[in-house]
């Protein structure tokens, strides 16, 4: 076997990918695997190849980033002219036909919240509607109470006392 490793046998090992290994860049170059493990540890291949494959991993995060990024412009553009188009036809149409023109605005609105992060919907409950409408049932007149019996026994019973 040659003695003699090529200065270019490091690219090789990188170019292996994933399932690289020396003993791939021994057999490949005809020398022996230890030295290759030799040659790789004074030229510093281990470090070498991190910081190829950190550099790889930030422009590829990079380029995803700005990919999303223009889907997110892209969309926002979409909904605008939707929404545009909406308000035209509304201004042209009599009411009892602009039905569809009301569909595509609402589209148009939704999905320009959507790309914005914004929620497409109020179905959520705010907390302090919910505090205000349990303290009002707690705090409310007597008379106002719901039967407690049938609501939730299991309560009543875990007292450890009877309900008055």
């Amino acid at each position: 076997m040659t003695t003699r490793i090529p200065p270019d046998s490091f690219d090789y090992y990188v170019r292996l990918g994933p399932t690289r290994s020396y003993a791939q860049v021994a057999a490949h170059f005809g020398v022996h695997k230890r030295s290759i493990v030799k040659f790789a540890t004074r030229h510093g291949w281990a470090r070498r190849l991190l910081e190829i494959e950190t550099k790889a991993r930030e422009r590829s995060e990079t380029s995803l980033v700005d990919a999303v990024e223009e889907m997110n412009q892209r969309h926002i553009k979409t909904a605008k002219m939707l929404q545009a188009k909406a308000l035209e036809a509304l201004r042209s149409l009599p009411i009892d036909t602009a039905m569809g023109a009301v569909r595509a605005l609402d589209i148009g609105v939704r999905q320009e919240r959507l790309v914005a992060g914004e929620p497409t919907d109020r179905n959520a409950v705010a907390i302090e509607d919910v505090i205000k409408r349990e303290a009002a049932r707690w705090l409310g007149p007597e008379g106002d109470d719901e039967d407690w019996d049938s609501l939730a026994p299991e309560l009543i019973e875990g007292a450890g006392s009877e309900p008055e």
